[in-house]
């Protein structure tokens, strides 16, 4: 039996997440140094890494989710390179139950994001005269649960002033 449009009914409720969009919103790289940066270095430098995750309704079903990273590779005291990347992506999302969407949003979208984001990193670091940068694997289940701690935390802070 089917719902008149071929699919079976079973089929027609399942949840559905497709990517619409992908695009770069914003990309830095930043080399200050150069060319003494470029030079070989008595130690491997200090990389520091934020991953943040934000996301935006469009409409009931489309959402896009921006997975911003900023990295700075330190020496010495001095900065070797710096980028910023804003990597975004439009999502439709279908027949999810509403407990479970803000969870799919802000872990299954930024992991299909996340690859591409990292080649657009590796590139830069490799086209500013530095070998790739391979970003390590992003645990988003654990940035997830992170950040829903600290709203609640801010949450708890805030109504304890009242």
């Amino acid at each position: 039996m089917t719902n008149g449009n071929g699919t079976p009914p079973e089929a027609a409720q399942a949840p559905q997440l497709n990517v619409l969009a992908q695009y770069t919103k914003d990309l830095s790289f930043e080399n200050p140094n150069a060319p003494s940066s470029l030079q070989q270095q008595g130690q491997p430098p200090q990389i520091n890494i934020q991953i943040n995750v934000g996301a935006n309704n469009l409409s009931e079903q489309e959402f896009e989710v921006t997975l911003s990273v900023e990295g700075k590779a330190e020496t010495a005291g001095k900065v070797m390179f710096s980028f910023e990347l804003a990597y975004a992506g439009v999502f439709r999302i279908v027949n999810v139950p509403k407990e479970n969407l803000h969870p799919l949003v802000m872990i299954e979208c930024p992991r299909l994001l996340f690859p591409f984001a990292r080649e657009i990193i590796a590139t830069a670091v490799r086209d500013g005269g530095f070998p790739p940068l391979m970003l390590d694997p992003v645990d988003f289940v654990g940035l997830y649960r992170q950040n829903m701690e600290r709203q609640m935390a801010a949450q708890g802070g805030q109504t304890g002033q009242a």
